[in-house]
């Protein structure tokens, strides 16, 4: 199996510290990190960077680690096999190292020229067994950059209501009426008649004398009695129906697409 060495040049030991633990929470082995600072490393002994990571290392590289140095920066180097590169650049990449090239160029150590990225083969001594090189919840702890994802549930429940009031009124009206009603009366009617009869002749009586007779009348009485005829009364009636309640709810999803180094697609976006 082929090693390679990736190297990353800081400005500040800060982020250089925060690259190492980051690799170390990505599975890599502390023995195969390894960090530089002016006080570790003879800075002008000829050659140096090139002993440590290999004879492929550009001129102007070794002197922007050198300038880097000397200028309280670190340079951090990792071992890893060949197939975990792109693991082990993409945890340097996110701690802000320096551009390596461009400082080069900037600084005047080398013209503004295409260079290949530092990353030299090395088939000497393997890098250590316990190698884990996966997304651990470590390195979850380091980069906390989470997306979650929220979703909106349809909670349906019941209020009681008033709608309204039904009333009944009781109140009092009148109308005409009539009814015929038949009266009986009784008069006095004075009879007369003559008189012929010899044997009233010698027996007369020539007192005073009356005779009456009562005369009646019927006259109409009124009178009014009351009576209960109907009863009105409330109650209430439960009914049941179905009503069929419709609404949107919202959920947020991701796609997941992976990119190359020159950012373009490598996958088709899935979710």
């Amino acid at each position: 199996m082929n090693y390679q060495t990736v190297v990353a040049a800081f400005d500040t030991p800060a982020n250089a510290q925060a690259a190492v633990e980051a690799l170390k929470a990505g599975g890599f082995h502390a023995d195969d990190i390894s960090c530089f600072d002016k006080s570790r490393v003879g800075l002008r002994q000829p050659g140096l960077w090139q002993r440590m990571f290999g004879g492929g290392l550009a001129e102007h590289e070794a002197d922007v680690y050198t300038q880097s140095l000397e200028r309280g920066g670190m340079v951090v180097s990792v071992r890893v096999p060949d197939s975990e590169v792109a693991h082990a650049t993409g945890i340097l990449d996110i701690h802000r190292p320096i551009d390596v090239h461009d400082r080069a160029v900037t600084t005047g150590i080398a013209p503004a020229a295409k260079v290949e990225a530092v990353v030299a083969s090395i088939a000497a001594a393997p890098i250590a067994a316990v190698q884990k090189v996966a997304v651990s919840p470590k390195l979850a702890e380091v980069h906390d950059e989470v997306l979650r994802l929220a979703e909106e549930q349809l909670d349906v429940g019941k209020r009681m209501v008033e709608t309204g009031k039904t009333r009944v009124r009781r109140f009092v009206t009148e109308r005409e009426v009539s009814a015929d009603v038949t009266l009986h009366e009784e008069h006095a009617d004075v009879l007369r008649r003559a008189v012929n009869d010899p044997k009233y002749l010698g027996e007369i009586d020539w007192a005073d004398a009356t005779i009456d007779i009562r005369e009646t009348a019927e006259q109409v009485l009124v009178s009014k009695t009351a009576r209960v005829v109907e009863e009105v009364a409330l109650k209430k009636i439960g009914s049941d129906h179905v009503e069929t309640v419709h609404d949107k709810i919202r959920r947020q999803q991701v796609e997941i697409e992976r990119l190359g180094p020159d950012g373009r697609p490598l996958t088709t976006p899935r979710a």
